[in-house]
């Protein structure tokens, strides 16, 4: 049987800041979690996530870098309902870069075809990327974002496994009206759309 919830970090660490999703994962492993929770280092291993979601998971937290127009370091919380996560990218099976939505896209595929039963709720933590060139190591501001972006699982993962505050996310088919912060405008408040700089 297996977890109920699953976070998986997706990205390619040979493409700069495409590996955001693959070092939250990292340090969201190195410390507690609710029992039920599965934490995976997916990397570029998108066809292999999408089959193993047909395994019964109850929810999946997709971590990856995420572009959305937003200043690089923004972090967005989406919840792809009804359109991509990436509005200008086509889905794409690649080996070097399989992101949110190609994932998705063959998840769908798969449990059409298979009788599967993909997640009951999908939510994807993204990154604004500053660049996605070929080298190894974040920059400055990607950087800045994975704690922020690993509190912000470690709420959802409160939620999905007690009865806390939901946690709200933008629809997949764009960005609503909404806060995208700076560090420096940063409040102590909830924000609506979830999307905050950690600059």
């Amino acid at each position: 049987m297996s977890a109920g919830v699953l976070v998986a970090g997706v990205g390619n660490v040979f493409l700069g800041d495409d590996g955001f999703g693959v070092e939250c994962v990292r340090r969201l492993a190195a410390g507690p979690l609710p029992p039920g929770v599965e934490v995976a280092d997916i990397g570029v291993r998108g066809v292999h996530l999408a089959y193993q979601l047909l395994d019964g998971y109850r929810t999946l937290i997709l971590v990856d870098a995420v572009g959305r127009g937003s200043p690089p370091g923004t972090l967005h919380l989406i919840e792809p309902e009804t359109g991509p996560v990436e509005p200008s990218a086509t889905p794409a099976l690649d080996g070097h870069r399989m992101g949110p939505d190609a994932v998705l896209a063959l998840l769908s595929a798969l449990s059409a075809g298979t009788g599967g039963s993909p997640p009951r709720r999908i939510l994807v933590v993204g990154c604004e990327p500053d660049s996605l060139e070929e080298g190894m190591g974040l920059s400055a501001p990607v950087t800045a974002a994975v704690e922020e972006a690993v509190r912000l699982v470690r709420r959802l993962l409160d939620e999905e496994t007690t009865a806390g505050p939901p946690v709200t996310a933008t629809a997949g088919s764009g960005r609503r009206g909404g806060e995208s912060a700076t560090g420096s405008q940063r409040s102590g408040r909830e924000r609506s759309e979830r999307e905050a700089s950690s600059c």
